[in-house]
Formats: C-alpha cells, structure tokens, sequence
C-alpha cells in the first residue's frame, strides 16, 4: 500500500477519534470502539472498497465537525449528534454491514444507556 495512502488513513482515524472528544461519554466510547474495530477491520479490503470506505468515513468527520461547532455554538440546548441512513445507502450494505448496523443500533439503544438518542434537525451537509 503506498505510503500517502496509509498516511492519510491515519490522519483521518486520529481527526475522527479527536472528534469524538465533543461526544457525551458513552457515545464517545461506542464511537471509538466502533471506530477502531472498523479500521482494523478494513486494514487488507482492495483499493476500491479502501477509496469507498475513506470516502463514507471522511463525509461522517464532515458531518461530525459541523455538528461539534454547532454544538458548541448553541451551548445551552442539547447536543445534537448523527444523521438519518438514506434507504438507498442501506440497499448498498451488504449483510455482514446489516448485522454490524443492527448490533450497533441494539448497543446504543439499550434501556439502561446513560445517553439518550433522539431526533434532531436535519445537518446541513
């Protein structure tokens, strides 16, 4: 794998795990943990599903950015984190991705979670 290719991953893992810092506790332990299984996972996929892969997790930081400075703007509302997954991105998952979205859909939305999960407005993207 060229150098400029592994450098940029790891730039963008530590820019995301950075970002996570703005998160409520529990969704920034998720979140890294999520993060760094992931990545790890992703170490040996092919350059296509590599360029994909940085392209999804790139738009995510994006996102992640824009809300943290929002977030921080409007200190005294709640904070507002994620977006809502297009069904047309769903029908591109393969069934592996659909069982790691549910098993993280079913973490984070335990009944004895010290965060809650809510609707927000839409991000502007």
């Amino acid at each position: 794998m060229p150098a400029a290719h592994v450098s940029r991953v790891r730039a963008l893992y530590r820019r995301i795990l950075l970002l996570h810092r703005a998160l409520p506790p529990d969704l920034k332990a998720l979140g890294d943990q999520y993060v760094k299984d992931e990545f790890r996972r992703h170490k040996t996929v092919g350059s296509d599903e590599a360029r994909r892969f940085l392209q999804e997790w790139e738009a995510y930081a994006a996102v992640l950015w824009q809300q943290a400075n929002e977030n921080r703007q409007n200190s005294t509302e709640k904070g507002c984190f994620g977006i809502a997954l297009p069904e047309e991105k769903l029908n591109d998952f393969r069934d592996e991705q659909i069982g790691q979205l549910q098993e993280l859909m079913q973490e984070a939305t335990k009944p004895n979670r010290q965060f809650s999960i809510t609707e927000c407005g839409k991000p502007k993207v």
